[in-house]
């Protein structure tokens, strides 16, 4: 039978895949719109598992501030083209709204319903593997202040709550953060592998030393208090004064941070190294 192009369109405009396959799904399905975009959102699902091995490791992060709390979202594709791509865009916003109107805060809580469909179409239009990869939702009142960084191309952000009104502050707290990059609040907060696999590879500097056990166990101590103060939020030096520790600033502020978060996109992602050939029969399958 005859397709017409207003049924193409229709059928496009209502799954977001490429004409030529919503013109191939009405041929097989006869014309039939209904049955037509249930084969298309089959073919996604299918498309969809064949992607899901492929590292993706690239994409964007989007901030939802409400009143009472505030969330930061990774959304991942493969590269950063399809990050720029208007349908992921669209897509991240469809994200948003709906962290948004729901206050998420489990990923788990995204993968289902109308966004799952969407993220199927998106992966069949695009190309490429799509994922909602992770999701942090800090909660605060109205005696806190909350502060946002997102760096220009989407790819860095923070979000800093602060016990104390001084908005100011809490958006030079998320700058610092964004910049610093501490692992833990304060140095008491530290994960105890890190601490340990630090620790262990200062002892097998410090034993190349050649120094005595005493001198030694002084040169790990200095190292490990370096390392912490490197690390730790409160110790670090302020990125707009660096004669200032952040926790000497905030102090003086009579401020305290209550929670953060920083993300980058595709951080701790192992991507492999490929060649121009490969990644292009990669894209054929």
């Amino acid at each position: 039978m005859e397709i017409k192009a207003s049924q193409v369109k229709e059928l496009r405009d209502m799954s977001g895949v490429a004409m030529m396959e919503c013109k191939k799904a009405l041929v097989e399905c006869e014309g039939d719109l209904e049955k037509a975009l249930d084969l298309l959102r089959s073919n996604s699902s299918l498309k969809a598992e064949k992607k899901a091995t492929r590292v993706a490791a690239d994409g964007l992060i989007r901030i939802i501030k409400n009143n009472d709390y505030a969330t930061i979202v990774e959304i991942n594709s493969e590269t950063d083209f399809a990050a720029k791509d208007a349908g992921f865009l669209a897509f991240a916003d469809e994200v948003s709204s709906f962290i948004s109107e729901n206050k998420i805060k489990d990923i788990s809580e995204l993968s289902s319903g109308e966004l799952e469909d969407k993220r199927l179409s998106l992966i069949q239009t695009i190309g490429e593997n799509i994922q909602l990869r992770r999701i942090h939702t800090i909660d605060f009142d109205s005696s806190m202040s909350v502060g946002s960084y997102l760096h220009s191309d989407g790819k860095l952000a923070t979000l800093v709550v602060i016990d104390s009104s001084d908005e100011e502050l809490a958006k030079d707290i998320a700058m610092h953060v964004a910049a610093s990059n501490p692992l833990c609040k304060s140095p008491n907060e530290i994960d105890k592998d890190i601490l340990e696999r630090e620790k262990s590879i200062f002892e097998a500097q410090a034993k190349e030393s050649g120094k005595d056990e005493a001198i030694m166990g002084k040169m790990i101590e200095g190292k490990i208090k370096k390392f912490l103060a490197e690390v730790s939020l409160t110790s670090q030096s302020f990125i707009k004064d660096p004669d200032l520790t952040v926790e000497k600033l905030l102090s003086e502020k009579g401020a305290d941070v209550v929670d953060y978060i920083r993300f980058k996109v595709g951080e701790g992602i192992e991507v492999e190294s490929k060649s121009f050939a490969d990644e292009v029969a990669e894209q054929l399958k």
